[in-house]
């Protein structure tokens, strides 16, 4: 017992040394506990995995630009992340502590960014910082990073999304459901699901990745079913000129759909969620009833099964 109770110390020590960002800290505390007990599956896990980042870190030296690097790490955070769910066991105190040194050695190079080009790179850098500390579990400083970013490109579906993901981390349902709808709105392709972590999120991709959606098309998808589902349902009110840009973009979409039958997949999803933002205007404006039963049909006719959830 006494032996267990010293390699789980090892461990936790690791673990620390990982927050810190020392990889090389942490391989040799591992190597200790190895050492200990052989075959404890934790240490065995948690050494592919420091393996895992001490191979793909080698490469940094190749680059000298921070931003550069930072953009390495956080693509090498998503191979790592297909990675370690193929690894057997589930130990998520060792993959937390992974994910905790991978955002925070990313945020290293971000903040190391010189001052002369951290204009050229603004949004896109507050974006990254405020996905960092997101990741490394600072909230208040990612929505500190992203809210300013969201106020310079309100129409930026990626920082709509990360700010929505970061609202939910922070127990803010309301304010997440309504920027998810936005940025799910505005470009569903444009949004890197991977990085979302929120359960509201996670729930919502894995419903409908079950329903076999995939790639794009799974993207497309998501606030169909996150409209049916009732996950987006805070909902802001449309001025004039939004719901005449809201109808034009659904015309544009339909004489799309009907000249490029090869994009059905991913239109028809678009087109749909665009429909649905019409019926709510619509009822918010008091239209004319017939006006809904027409859009209704519409949908119909694309997807009875969506219809028919719909109307349930």
């Amino acid at each position: 017992m006494a032996e267990q109770e010293t390699v789980s110390v090892i461990v936790s020590n690791a673990y620390e040394s990982l927050r810190c960002v020392d990889l090389a800290a942490a391989i040799e505390l591992l190597d200790r506990a190895l050492a200990a007990d052989y075959e404890h599956p934790e240490v065995l896990y948690a050494l592919k995995c420091a393996n895992f980042w001490s191979e793909r870190l080698g490469r940094l030296d190749s680059m000298s630009n921070p931003f550069e690097r930072g953009e390495y790490v956080m693509g090498q955070w998503k191979a790592f992340s297909a990675f370690s769910a193929k690894l057997a066991g589930d130990f998520e105190p060792a993959r937390y502590a992974f994910k905790r040194f991978a955002f925070s050695l990313a945020l290293q190079y971000y903040k190391a960014l010189p001052p002369e080009e951290n204009e050229s790179h603004e949004v896109e850098l507050a974006l990254r910082m405020g996905r960092c500390f997101k990741g490394s579990g600072d909230f208040d400083a990612a929505l500190k990073a992203l809210e300013p970013a969201t106020r310079a490109r309100k129409d930026d579906a990626e920082v709509l999304a990360e700010l929505a993901d970061t609202y939910a981390l922070s127990g803010d349902a309301r304010s997440s459901k309504a920027l998810f709808r936005e940025a799910f709105y505005v470009a569903p392709q444009r949004i890197d699901l991977d990085f979302l972590e929120s359960e509201m999120a996670r729930r919502l991709i894995d419903r409908v990745a079950s329903l076999g959606y995939s790639g794009m098309e799974l993207a497309e998808w998501i606030p169909v079913y996150g409209n049916l589902l009732g996950v987006f349902s805070v909902k802001r009110e449309l001025k004039a000129v939004e719901a005449g840009k809201l109808r034009q973009s659904i015309y544009q979409l339909e004489n799309e759909l009907k000249e490029n039958q090869e994009s059905r997949a991913s239109l028809v999803p678009r087109l749909i969620n665009r429909y649905f933002w019409l019926i709510d205007y619509c009822m918010t404006a008091k239209e004319d009833k017939a006006k809904i039963d027409e859009i209704l049909l519409k949908i119909r006719l694309l997807d009875v099964s969506v219809y028919k959830q719909y109307i349930a």
